[in-house]
């Protein structure tokens, strides 16, 4: 006998169910690890690796890295590299750098506030972090317009709702209300307080990377001295082939705190190395492995990632190309010299110049993430959003980004074989000329079985025009919207937000109306 507490809940059970239906799949994107189950996509046969390898010793050798910064003049010198120091100019023996490189771990685990949230390093691992070192925000609503710490909180609450991002972020917007000298006194314990995954900080200096770590340690107490880390930042080399003292400053901090330096050269192919791809690769490869090998001088073990940032030059501007052929080139040559000092891969993911979120947008990103999954790259920076080169993101290429790493993360999840998928069965039932819309195979699978695309439109025309005619940046605004509308705050332990605030607090009146780098 049906009773009304019965019937109570199944209306509710519906309403839950056509909830969830109307709900965006968004939200069903799971958390994971992501693992590349496929060859590494190659570009270049060992024995060109072998002959870039060369060059890069070469450089390293003769020509030599500027390091601007006494204490890693010192500790070259104490290791027995050729040191001027009134050049500032460190030369590099082979054997000297190949050792200290080799002491760097291949694989690591990123830890996060969450556990759940943990992510690894190396590997066929593939992590995605959201874009940074943005100044720019835009959207439809009111266009191009410099970066607010409103809009800082936002790019975290999205980051953290969104499943495929694997990171809280680092400077996913500058906040320009916020004086330069305490911005990042407010941008990791916001990451700390909006979202519970992997942490980042800039490396700007010893004095922005010792506050990190002081922040980090009322998070996560003693644990953060090993053996995973918790915290990590990008160190660019000032190319061609110079480290600045705020890069070394940062790199040296660090590394003897045992967390991440993701080590990056910037090079444009045609301006900060010669025209060729190939120079600009053994230039990037100099440069890399100096920053990997100090790292390693400072602590034996330290954990880093080879970063590849290497594209062209448009020789008609003269400004960065990005997202393209040659750019592509460089991101899978580096995957694989980077495999070659069994090392963690980085790369970046949405590169391109275009203005607005649009075609040309989507193509120049698809040109730079594709060859970046493809080349096994483990940690995939600016994986959403970018704009301008880097200048501008876009709340609506966010949407459209994410769109690509979901998909990315159910095809690397692999097509099942066996006897089940094949169904031969359900083949000989149906037969010749029915369908298989209403069999038991097609309705057990039919809400899990295909990727639910999060934005895709696919009416027919005259059913999407009488529905307003909604383009992909529409949709995108409103996908962008519902989620901070459906954001939830993690849970953080009121002492250790209170700890962090007092903090802050402190800091904040030490460093009123002083400089970072005085």
């Amino acid at each position: 006998m049906t009773t009304d507490t019965d019937r109570t809940e199944r209306r509710a059970a519906r309403r839950a169910h056509r909830q969830e239906r109307r709900q965006s799949p968004l939200y069903r994107i799971p958390f994971r690890t992501i693992r590349n189950p496929l060859k590494p996509m190659e570009i270049l046969n060992a024995e060109a690796i072998e002959k870039i390898h060369l060059a890069s010793m070469r450089i390293l050798e003769e020509v030599g890295l500027a390091m601007m910064d006494a204490e890693t003049l010192d500790l070259w010198e104490k290791a027995g590299a050729k040191v001027d120091h009134a050049q500032q100019l460190v030369k590099l023996d082979r054997g000297l750098v190949l050792e200290l490189v080799s002491r760097a771990p291949a694989e690591f685990t990123w830890r996060a506030r969450n556990p759940a949230h943990d992510v690894t390093i190396g590997g066929n691992a593939l992590a995605f972090m959201p874009q940074g070192g943005v100044v720019y925000v835009s959207d439809l609503d009111y266009g191009r317009r410099r970066g607010s710490l409103k809009d800082y909180e936002n790019f975290l609450k999205i980051n953290q709702m969104v499943g495929v991002i694997h990171f809280a972020g680092e400077q996913v917007i500058a906040p320009h209300e916020v004086p330069g000298n305490i911005r990042h006194l407010k941008r990791l314990p916001l990451a700390i307080t909006l979202t519970d995954k992997a942490l980042l900080e800039a490396a700007h200096g010893r004095v922005i990377t010792a506050d990190a770590l002081n922040i980090a340690r009322l998070v996560f107490g003693e644990s953060m001295d090993g053996p995973n880390p918790v915290l990590g930042g990008v160190i660019n080399a000032s190319s061609p082939l110079r480290y600045d003292d705020r890069m070394l400053g940062g790199l040296l901090t660090y590394a003897r705190a045992g967390q991440v330096n993701v080590i990056t050269p910037f090079i444009l192919a045609g301006a900060m190395s010669p025209i060729t791809i190939a120079s600009a690769l053994a230039q990037q490869n100099a440069e890399a492995l100096a920053g990997i090998a100090l790292a390693q001088l400072a602590r034996p073990g330290a954990p880093v990632v080879y970063g590849g940032f290497t594209t062209n030059v448009d020789m008609k501007s003269g400004s960065p190309a990005m997202g393209t052929p040659e750019g592509a080139w460089a991101m899978i040559a580096g995957a694989q010299l980077a495999r070659r000092y069994n090392l963690p891969y980085r790369g970046s993911g949405t590169l391109n110049t275009a203005k607005v979120a649009d075609a040309e947008s989507m193509y120049e990103t698809l040109w730079t993430i594709w060859p970046a999954v493809m080349a096994h790259t483990n940690l995939i920076m600016h994986s959403v959003g970018w704009l301008e080169g880097g200048l501008t993101v876009s709340y609506e290429k966010i949407m459209m980004d994410v769109e690509n790493l979901a998909m990315f993360q159910h095809f690397l999840g692999g097509l099942v074989i066996d006897d089940e998928t094949l169904a031969l069965d359900m083949i000989k039932e149906v037969g010749p000329g029915g369908h298989h819309f209403g069999t038991p195979h097609t309705q057990a699978r039919f809400a899990t079985e295909f990727y639910e695309s999060i934005l895709a439109d696919r009416l027919g025309y005259e059913t999407w025009a009488a529905a307003g005619e909604w383009d992909a940046a529409k949709r995108a605004n409103a996908l962008w919207k519902d989620v901070l509308a459906n954001y939830e705050q993690p849970p953080l332990d009121p002492a250790i937000a209170e700890a962090v605030a007092d903090y802050v607090a402190r800091r904040e009146r030490e460093l009123e109306g002083k400089s970072l780098y005085d």
